[in-house]
């Protein structure tokens, strides 16, 4: 399992060029608010999580400059909004991709809290489709990707742009969108760094696992890198600009381990704001740590703009 990336200015500077050089202004979502909140992940060398953490311990840039931390808070109680996207394209006939997709769900659903944590299931190609819509009755999703038949493209990036925009409505607790592939996408209309920028506006951090054999891990990797796929930033750059992470399951015990990694980074974030800018479109955030051994996941930046196009 991936535990270690370095994302520096010159990955970010990706997404920033991707938006500024857009003829046209990309179709985003209203994040106009009196303050931003940002969620935030602070892991340690070894990947363990690091929940002892105070504000006085974090720094928030907004576009370069210090802005002070509004509020506060780290509470393990808030409710969960995550939507699940499942992989159906043709690359994920192989039975024992799909069963990982399953173990993950499984794994994931069963960690829930019944009544209180909502999850909807998606499945992906060319198109996106709704399984189960949101719901806190987890129970119910367990034969749910019982007859998921692969066939046809992939459009991941398009898949999540379309699942940000529906958690939009969801504003309570925390959200996230986790989603199970085997491949880089083939087919979306979106570049990763448009979506991205859309996922981190709504601060919905996205986790791709990637249910791979672990013999094929390194030429997944390779893949993912590669100038021939449909964007020279690859699905883990899109995770980790949205504050997410990208995890693997090659197998039942991986697919269980991220499924519970997934779900108490989201339980243990740190929730806290700054105020909005009043100014410009996009508005790169940089939040770190005082402590340079300690590494933050965070959302890389939030719209401040009410004339764009809307939604």
């Amino acid at each position: 399992m991936i535990r270690t990336f370095s994302v520096g200015v010159c990955v970010l500077s990706v997404l920033y060029a991707a938006i500024a050089a857009a003829q046209e202004p990309v179709p985003v979502f209203k994040s106009s608010v009196a303050v931003v909140p940002i969620g935030a992940v602070v892991v340690d060398n070894r990947g363990r999580t690091v929940t002892t953490l105070k504000a006085s311990d974090f720094e928030v840039r907004d576009n370069g400059e210090s802005r002070p931390i509004v509020s506060f808070q780290i509470d393990q109680s808030a409710p969960l909004t995550i939507a699940v996207l499942v992989d159906t394209s043709g690359s994920m006939r192989l039975e024992s991709k799909l069963a990982s997709a399953r173990q993950v769900v499984a794994a994931m659903t069963a960690s829930l809290r019944e009544g209180v944590d909502a999850v909807g299931l998606f499945t992906f190609e060319t198109a996106l489709h709704e399984l189960h819509g949101f719901t806190t009755s987890t129970a119910s999703l367990d034969s749910t990707l019982d007859d998921a038949a692969p066939f046809g493209a992939t459009s991941l990036y398009d898949a999540i742009a379309e699942t940000a925009r529906r958690l939009q409505t969801y504003s309570e607790g925390r959200r996230a969108i986790v989603v199970l592939t085997d491949g880089v996408d083939t087919n979306s209309a979106l570049a990763a760094p448009e979506v991205s920028a859309r996922a981190s506006a709504l601060d919905v951090p996205v986790y791709i696992v990637a249910t791979v054999q672990r013999i094929d891990q390194e030429t997944y990797r390779e893949r993912v890198a590669s100038p021939n796929s449909r964007s020279t930033a690859d699905a883990r750059d899109l995770a980790l600009w949205t504050g997410g992470d990208l995890l693997w399951a090659t197998g039942t015990l991986d697919a269980v381990a991220s499924a519970r990694q997934i779900l108490a980074e989201l339980r243990q974030q740190y929730v806290m704001s700054v105020d909005s800018a009043n100014d410009g479109y996009w508005r790169r955030l940089e939040v770190n740590v005082r402590d340079r051994r300690l590494r933050v996941r965070a959302r890389s930046g939030y719209f401040v703009s009410d004339d764009h196009p809307d939604r």
